[in-house]
Order: structure tokens, then C-alpha cells, then sequence
């Protein structure tokens, strides 16, 4: 099925019902699928997941994320990043889910997770703006299977 990004969005929003920050990980959902990833797929992989919220707190070696899923935690970690300064991060699952929150905020993440920057590497663009540029002309081509698990 072919959709626009900001209807993808709303839709997203929209099944994901009552979760803390239900917007931004449809937002971050959209922007994984725009840019090659499979967002809507590990999204229906963590929905399938027992817990879908943590509360984070930092201690000596960072953050443990206890394996609830970045796809519902990503925007809070970058939230308490914001307050308390960067942070590792242990016992992460679909860490992927990070990397459209530190493109957005033009923060390193530190792993490489993201093939289009080399760890240690200095980014100078956005390398994601082409992808999200065409995919905001011709929408997302997303997987009607994947889509009804969501």
C-alpha cells in the first residue's frame, strides 16, 4: 500500500492509541520507513512486546533499558540526554529507533547503527534529507502485513 508520510503519521498515531509519546514514534516510525528502514515492522515487533514503558533512571553505567523496546523509549531517553547529559545505554532493544530522535537533534549516537555515519566520524549534512525529500514527493511503500499487525 502506498501512503503519504503525514497520513502514515496520523494512522500510526491513531493505532497506537493511549502510549506515552504515541506521536513521536509515529513520527520516528514514518522517518525509519522514508529512509530504507523497516519501522513499521519493528514497531510490530515491539507492540508484541510485554512491557511498553520504563522508568529511567541513570546509574553508574548509564542507562538499562531492560530490553523494553526503543521504538516507546527513544523519545524520553533523548529527553533525559537533554537534562542530564549523554548516557550509555545497555540491554537495548530496536536500538534503531534512536538514531531519527539524534539526526533531528543533530546528536551523536554512538554506535553504528547508522550505516551513513562512521563511528568517530564528524557528520556536515543530514544524510537523510534526499531519502526523506522523496519520500515526501512520492509517499511510503509499506507492507499491507506488516501494517495490520500494528
Amino acid at each position: 500500500m502506498r501512503l503519504d508520510m503525514q497520513t502514515a503519521e496520523a494512522e500510526l498515531t491513531k493505532k497506537l492509541g493511549d502510549l506515552p509519546d504515541a506521536a513521536e514514534i509515529a513520527w520516528a516510525t514514518v522517518w525509519l520507513e522514508a529512509c530504507g528502514y523497516s519501522g513499521v515492522k519493528i514497531l510490530g515487533e515491539a507492540l508484541k512486546d510485554q512491557r511498553h514503558t520504563l522508568e529511567l533512571t541513570r546509574d553508574a553505567l548509564g542507562l538499562d533499558l531492560q530490553h523494553v523496546s526503543c521504538a516507546f523509549l527513544a523519545p524520553a531517553i533523548m529527553r533525559h540526554v537533554a537534562a542530564n547529559g549523554r548516557a550509555f545505554l545497555r540491554n537495548v532493544r530496536h536500538g534503531l529507533y534512536m538514531l531519527p530522535f539524534a539526526v533531528r537533534g543533530n546528536v551523536g549516537l554512538g554506535c553504528p547503527v547508522d550505516p551513513s555515519f562512521a563511528v568517530g566520524g564528524e557528520r556536515h549534512k543530514n544524510p537523510y534529507g534526499e531519502k526523506l525529500g522523496l519520500a515526501a514527493a512520492q509517499g511510503l511503500e509499506i507492507d499491507n502485513a506488516q501494517w495490520g499487525e500494528i
